[in-house]
């Protein structure tokens, strides 16, 4: 509530300037206007081209009020510009200077009669303006009682042929009516203003809780406009994309080109198509919304982390593998029970040969077989929820590499680490880090004929900002065939082999929303990478 309220008074006080600022400017420009017009005067004066009836009854005196006037509005330029004084002081000096001016312009060109009273009016309503409804009445009651002073003086010592205090008092009542009706105007006029300045601090604020929001979504978000270049990204997108905020401006296909091509087929046809595609650091998944009708203005470009939208999909996977795997556990293991009890039972008889015994042994071998597999199944749809941490890699895979050595009795130089930077923190639930860990380590040292034998090399993407950990191994490959099914259920080329391990590594990463991938595939090894979450994404699950 602090935050809002320090937010709306600070809000207040810009409005209050921006209000006093204006205030300022429109009297600047009235002065500039009362400088045209003494400058006008001035040069009339100067060079005695006078129109009639100005100064027909005091030539010297007309001229030298004209040149103090126009001093005097000089003066008050300096006074504005410099702001000597308050805007209502300055105002009030202004009316007085020019009341006090046209009057005795008046008293020396004939009085009332000349119709220089007029210029009167323009001050006063461009006075009323300025100030508010009581300055307004006092404007016109100095102008009033100046012009009716001014008549009353000239019939008093004769110096006007003619003195007419009924055009003084309907002057006077212009001057009111002006005042009155410049006042309403220009009160409307600020309601207005400020019911404008209003609304528009409404909307700069709904506009900065909007790009709040969609800065803090977790979805990408892209806007481009009806020539395919972006408008709007946010941090999601920029993470996901792997480039910076700077990329405004930029042709869709620049960011991606695999994006800008889904963009094409989504304009030909209108139908987002729901495969996902490669990224810089993850798969994603795009879809597209049309702005303004058909498209006009651009559209849309929604992306997803298609590791979290399969983490999703797996927890509802997993439940119905649960019960299915209780009912083939209950339906196999019973009779697959019975068929390895046999079979020890045959070993142990001496009533048949050699051959039998072959056969008795293929019988055991592939029971246990289908035993492991159903033992794989069923820790898969036991696995529990994982519990991410953050932790230090460096320490907890020379941990790993002393437990992997000691259990497959190899040297010390057999397995390496390189991390960088040193002090790298990844999040993953240790165990099932281990897990998937352990099955990469496995395949390496089955296949691996190098040395070493097995690398672990740890850093940051620097596209996507995602920490990693490969696994290399200095094998053969892996034939062409099989690359695109390594992560199916199922899918070996060993004879002994379950085809479980690189499915059930798939599935933990992806539970701790992190990504496994087969970066490389030669002819001198395989090297298999671990993306980890992204650390901004890590502080978004925890808010």
């Amino acid at each position: 509530m602090t935050g809002f309220a320090a937010s709306a008074g600070s809000g207040g006080l810009a409005r209050g300037a921006a209000a006093e600022t204006t205030g300022w400017r429109a009297l600047r420009y009235f002065n500039i206007y009362r400088l045209v017009l003494t400058g006008l005067f001035s040069v009339f004066v100067l060079t005695r081209t006078l129109p009639p009836p100005l100064g027909a009854v005091d030539h010297e005196l007309f001229a030298v009020v004209v040149l103090a006037y126009f001093a005097g509005t000089v003066a008050m330029q300096v006074f504005i510009e410099q702001r000597y004084a308050t805007q209502i002081a300055l105002t009030y000096a202004l009316v007085v200077l020019d009341t006090a001016a046209v009057v005795l312009m008046m008293f020396s060109s004939g009085g009332v009669t000349s119709g220089l009273g007029m210029l009167l009016v323009v001050t006063i309503v461009g006075a009323s303006i300025l100030a508010t409804g009581r300055h307004a009445l006092a404007f016109a009651a100095i102008a009033s009682i100046a012009v009716l002073g001014e008549e009353i003086y000239a019939a008093a010592v004769n110096k006007l042929p003619v003195v007419n205090y009924t055009q003084a008092g309907l002057l006077g009542i212009t001057f009111f009516a002006a005042s009155l009706l410049a006042y309403v105007s220009a009160r409307r006029v600020r309601e207005s203003e400020a019911l404008a300045r209003q609304r528009a601090a409404a909307l700069a604020s709904l506009e900065r809780l909007n790009e709040h929001i969609v800065q803090r979504m977790r979805s990408g978000i892209l806007a481009i406009d009806s020539g395919e270049r972006v408008r709007l990204m946010n941090a999601s997108a920029a993470r996901l994309l792997g480039t910076g905020h700077g990329a405004e401006g930029q042709p869709l296909a620049d960011l991606l080109p695999e994006i800008g091509r889904r963009y094409e087929m989504w304009r030909a046809d209108g139908r987002n198509i729901s495969m996902p595609i490669r990224g810089r650091g993850a798969d994603l998944t795009v879809a597209f919304s049309a702005l303004g009708a058909g498209g006009q203005e651009g559209a849309l470009v929604f992306l997803e982390d298609d590791a979290m939208l399969r983490q999703r999909a797996q927890q509802l996977k997993l439940a119905s593998l649960g019960r299915l795997v209780a009912s083939i556990a209950h339906e196999i293991r019973n009779p697959l029970g019975a068929i390895s009890h046999a079979a020890q039972l045959l070993e142990e008889s001496d009533t048949h040969g050699r051959e039998d015994q072959r056969l008795t042994e293929i019988i055991r071998d592939h029971a246990q077989r289908v035993n492991a597999i159903v033992e794989n199944v069923m820790n898969l749809a036991r696995r529990e929820m994982p519990v991410p941490e953050a932790f230090e890699l460096r320490p907890w895979l020379e941990g790993f590499v002393r437990e992997f050595l000691d259990r497959h009795d190899l040297g010390s130089d057999a397995v390496t680490v390189a991390i960088e930077p040193r002090d790298l923190t990844v999040r993953m639930d240790r165990g099932q880090c281990r897990q998937v860990l352990w099955n990469l380590c496995e395949n390496a040292l089955r296949y691996s004929r190098g040395a070493p034998l097995i690398e672990l090399r740890g850093g940051t993407d620097e596209r996507s900002g995602r920490p990693f950990l490969d696994v290399v191994d200095h094998g053969t490959g892996i034939a062409g065939e099989f690359v695109e099914r390594i992560f199916e259920p199922f899918a070996t080329t060993e004879a002994k082999g379950t085809g479980l391990g690189l499915y059930i590594a798939n599935e933990l990463c992806e539970a701790n929303q992190a990504s496994l991938r087969l970066e490389a595939n030669t002819p001198g090894g395989c090297r298999f990478r671990i993306n980890f979450a992204h650390p901004a994404r890590q502080q978004l699950t925890e808010g």
